[in-house]
């Protein structure tokens, strides 16, 4: 056995998580998902959605990108990135898309979790309902102007909210094609 050969133990199995242990190295896999898609829209008014929600494992409200696990559920174990996101992005922010763009794909914490992440670009979106996301997600919907985000992301974070940082690769992605 070489160096790269994994050495699997399985530590914990939950719902939607295990722990592993490879050799030395101890992480987190998802079970039942085929990663994670995360979300950059602009509305036609140029305002970028943006959710808010508290988060438990830290204790604390955050400001971050829709977004949403893939294939976690048996109705939508077979969904693409892009089909998942369009739905992701209806059921939080009330926002319907026509059409989604994988940005770009890889390591969401590479040393924490095998998880990848998908930043994913939907266009056209029509406004079709609230949001809110589903039963016990409790999600407050934003709609920024692209114009002021700086600043009001600089604010939320002075009232105590966590920035999520890939709000700021969704953003250069955003700036870079001319909104």
């Amino acid at each position: 056995m070489n160096a790269d050969t994994p050495v699997i133990e399985e530590l914990h199995r939950g719902k939607f998580l295990r722990l592993l242990r490879d050799r030395h190295w101890e992480y987190v896999s998802r079970v039942n998902s085929a990663g994670a898609g995360f979300i950059a829209a602009l509305t036609s008014e140029h305002e970028l959605l943006l959710v808010e929600q508290y988060r438990l494992p830290l204790q604390a409200r955050t400001i971050e990108l829709p977004a949403g696990m893939i294939g976690d559920e048996a109705d939508f174990k077979d969904e693409s990135i892009e089909a998942s996101t369009l739905r992701e992005l209806e059921e939080e922010t009330g926002y319907r898309g026509a059409r989604a763009e994988i940005l770009l794909s890889g390591p969401v914490a590479a040393g924490l979790t095998s998880e990848m992440l998908h930043l994913v670009r939907i266009r056209d979106l029509v406004r079709v309902g609230p949001g809110g996301g589903v039963a016990g997600e409790d999600i407050t919907v934003h709609r920024v102007p692209l114009a002021k985000v700086d600043g009001w992301l600089r604010d939320k974070a002075a009232e105590g909210l966590l920035i999520e940082p890939r709000i700021y690769a969704a953003l250069y992605f955003i700036q870079r094609d001319g909104a």
